[in-house]
């Protein structure tokens, strides 16, 4: 999609999708799986949440998984963004990286819920701000 197209969904309609991402993450690991598909959706709630804030502030933002980005270009816009939220950069490497064969070291229990914990924070902050106005 081109980088500046007109972008769909309200900001609530966006946390609503980074919620869901949010509980696929805190599913018990299915027999079978890996707690990377669990970061995976962990890397997604966090995405949704800082589009959400995007579209809050009526700001176009490009097609990409790179929290770091989208993140630097809220701040671009006076937007102050907390450590705890600048934390979620490193969920970029799930939306694809850590979800192929050989393209990653496997994901422990440990880096899931730091993973967790970091999206969790995200979308809080996303939802704060977008439920006060984004002031």
């Amino acid at each position: 999609m081109p980088r500046h197209s007109e972008i769909p969904g309200s900001p609530q309609e966006w946390l609503v999708r980074a919620k869901g991402d949010l509980a696929m993450a805190r599913i018990a690991l299915p027999e079978g799986a890996h707690y990377e598909d669990l970061c995976f959706h962990a890397q997604q709630a966090a995405e949704k949440a800082v589009k959400a804030v995007y579209r809050a502030r009526k700001l176009k933002f490009a097609y990409i998984h790179d929290i770091a980005e989208l993140l630097a270009g809220l701040e671009r816009e006076g937007i102050q963004v907390p450590q705890s939220v600048l934390e979620s950069a490193v969920l970029s490497d799930f939306a694809w990286q850590a979800r192929y064969p050989g393209t990653a070291e496997p994901v422990d229990e440990a880096e899931y819920r730091d993973a967790l914990m970091v999206a969790e924070a995200t979308v809080k902050w996303a939802e704060d701000l977008v439920n006060r106005g984004t002031s």
